[in-house]
């Protein structure tokens, strides 16, 4: 019974319940059919944004300006309304945004911020754009700092080097001082050291306003051989208060020049068999000069005078005797060469001489023995001037004697003579002189 009675008050509950609920959903339909129909769609509103976060300039110097760039844009998907632009702070001036203009959906506007400080120190601020967007006031941070004009000296070239210059001369190099800065620079002094420089150019005191030039140039006059190096210091009171240029160069030792005169030395005519004797002259300018070697490219040219090595005195002069001595009948030329250690090495001077026939009485007749040697074709004889010794000697027959004969009969009266044969094999091999006959006297 009791059982009964329970399951009898559980299907009475399950009954009210179920019209409670479909009376609630009910309700909900239908209140929810009411606000479809009276609904209205609402649009995103216009945003305002900016491609700058913040605007900084960092240093610039009081008197000069510094601008940045930047827009402004409408995010949103209606237009907006700009009622007021405007920037806070020392220094800053805004300019590209108009208010009361209007941004449609997704267009930007451009602007600009000028920086010009009027004193040193940090300057900050705020670009303050305000809308009718949703974000109502776009704001910007500024900053910058004004720094003090100053100047600043430079120098082109930075160093001066002058190579190799000889003693006693000297060579003058220059370089160029600039005020790179934006503020006139003082210069209270200019000096240099190293041994051999001298400074020049530059008065002081000398103002250079921003951007002046001044020349500043250096002389190196060694006056001994070696390696020198120096400093040029410009004092100033810019914000490099020292500026330095290096210096260097080499003092060279200085190299004479020989000269020898005159520049042809001529003997004119002489009889074959004679002699002439002519004098040069070796004379050293600039240093001394030491000479080495003396010769003659013709062996009917010889010298005499010399005893080598010799110095000669810077300014000096020194006589060279040469002889001319032919011995047929032809016009001769031959280089006298000196070599020393002058600049150049080597200095020359032209021979010119012509051998003439002479009329004699007289004639030597001349024989040897035949040489031992095999396939001998012949013979040639020489001839030599003697005074006090046989000079130089010279051939004098025309084509190969082919006997141990020979007569001469070109020499001239009251001279003495050396005579020496040599043996020419078929191969055109010349042996050395023969024994010497010396002191042929010629009456």
């Amino acid at each position: 019974m009791i059982d009964t009675a329970r399951k009898l008050r559980s299907k009475h509950v399950e009954k009210v319940l179920g019209a409670l609920l479909l009376l609630t959903g009910l309700a909900v339909m239908s209140g929810c059919q009411g606000l479809s129909a009276g609904g209205t769609g609402i649009q995103n509103p216009g945003t305002l944004g900016s491609n700058l976060s913040s605007i900084s300039f960092g240093d610039v110097t009081v008197g000069k300006t510094q601008t940045i760039s930047g827009t402004v844009t409408n995010k949103g998907s209606s237009s907006i309304t700009l009622s007021q632009a405007s920037i806070s702070g020392a220094g800053y001036t805004l300019t590209g945004i108009s208010a009361n203009g209007n941004l449609a959906a997704g267009q930007s506007a451009n602007f600009s911020v000028k920086f010009a400080p009027t004193s040193s120190g940090t300057s900050n601020g705020t670009l303050t754009v305000t809308s009718n967007a949703s974000n109502g006031t776009l704001t910007i941070p500024v900053s910058g700092t004004g720094t003090a004009a100053v100047g600043t000296l430079g120098a082109s070239p930075s160093s001066l080097n002058f190579g190799s210059v000889t003693v006693g001369q000297n060579q003058t190099l220059s370089s160029t001082i600039t005020n790179t800065g934006s503020a006139s620079v003082s210069i209270s002094q200019v000096g240099i050291t190293g041994s051999g420089f001298t400074v020049s150019g530059i008065t002081t005191p000398l103002t250079l306003t921003a951007g002046a030039t001044a020349t500043v140039s250096v002389k190196f006059a060694p006056t001994s051989s070696g390696s020198a190096s120096g400093t040029v210091t410009v004092t100033s009171d810019a914000s490099n208060t020292s500026l330095t240029i290096g210096v260097s160069g080499t003092g060279a030792t200085a190299a004479g020049q020989l000269s020898i005169s005159p520049s042809t030395l001529a003997f004119g005519s002489v009889a074959d068999g004679t002699s002439s004797v002519a004098t040069a002259t070796l004379k050293a300018s600039g240093a001394n000069v030491t000479v080495t070697a003396a010769s003659t490219n013709n062996s009917v040219f010889t010298i005499g005078g010399l005893s080598l090595p010799v110095t000669i005195a810077a300014g000096a002069s020194l006589p060279v005797t040469v002889t001319f001595s032919p011995q047929t009948a032809s016009s001769f030329t031959g280089t006298l060469s000196v070599t020393s250690n002058a600049s150049p090495s080597t200095s020359t001077e032209t021979l010119t001489g012509t051998g003439t026939s002479v009329t004699s009485s007289h004639t030597v007749n001349l024989s040897w023995n035949a040489s031992s040697s095999s396939n001998i074709s012949g013979y040639n004889i020489y001839r030599a001037v003697y005074t006090t010794q046989c000079g130089s000697y010279s051939k004098i027959n025309q084509v190969l004697n082919t006997t141990t004969l020979y007569t001469d009969s070109t020499v001239a009266n009251s001279t003495s003579y050396c005579y020496a044969a040599t043996a020419v094999n078929t191969s055109s091999q010349e042996s050395g002189y023969s024994n010497i006959v010396s002191n042929v006297q010629i009456p």
